[in-house]
């Protein structure tokens, strides 16, 4: 479900709007840090997760959504495994990159961080599970960033770890069918 909000609504109900697209409320952490400790990705955020949520309780949500940190998120769900509440933390920064493009507050400081995500969400669509391939090479092609990682990508195919040929999973359609109900199918492509 897409929500488009302007700057007004952002401003009165960002955090309303979070708790209705995660059925849960950020005012459940106690802040025990545990999201942060967890975080795989954490040294790359510039605010750690359990910070954004204190920020959204406070109701500092400019703050939030012009942050590297929910663009850097894996939504590895590490996070909301480890919360002693249960809050769905991944859930939430997803929420909040929902916000971001929805309010045109998404300018990460990551360079093309918006990019790398498109093609993801691409490769997921087409392919049923992230093909690394060919992710790889549409995200280069794009970005122009051709030779950066070119080093650990030989390594990591001579390894195995990255295969020339996609493997489709099965329940392609299926998965195809949940990125247009979630109107992200068109949007995806573009």
């Amino acid at each position: 479900m897409r929500f488009s909000i302007d700057s007004e609504q952002l401003e009165s109900g960002a955090v309303k709007r979070v708790e209705e697209m995660i059925q849960q409320s950020p005012s459940v952490c106690y802040q025990c840090g545990k999201c942060s400790a967890g975080c795989p990705v954490h040294y790359l955020m510039d605010i750690p997760p359990n910070v954004v949520i204190r920020l959204l309780q406070m109701g500092q949500t400019d703050r939030v959504l012009e942050s590297r940190t929910i663009w850097v998120c894996a939504s590895c769900n590490t996070c909301s495994t480890r919360c002693p509440k249960e809050f769905k933390i991944a859930e939430c920064m997803d929420a909040l990159r929902e916000l971001a493009l929805a309010t045109g507050k998404d300018t990460p400081s990551e360079k093309d961080i918006k990019l790398f995500h498109r093609e993801f969400l691409k490769s997921t669509r087409r392919f049923g599970k992230v093909h690394e391939a060919s992710l790889a090479a549409f995200y280069k092609l794009k970005s122009r960033h051709f030779f950066a990682d070119v080093g650990a990508g030989i390594k990591m195919f001579f390894k195995g770890k990255i295969r020339p040929i996609p493997h489709r999973v099965k329940g392609v359609r299926e998965i195809r069918q949940m990125f247009e109900a979630a109107g992200y199918g068109q949007k995806v492509e573009q």
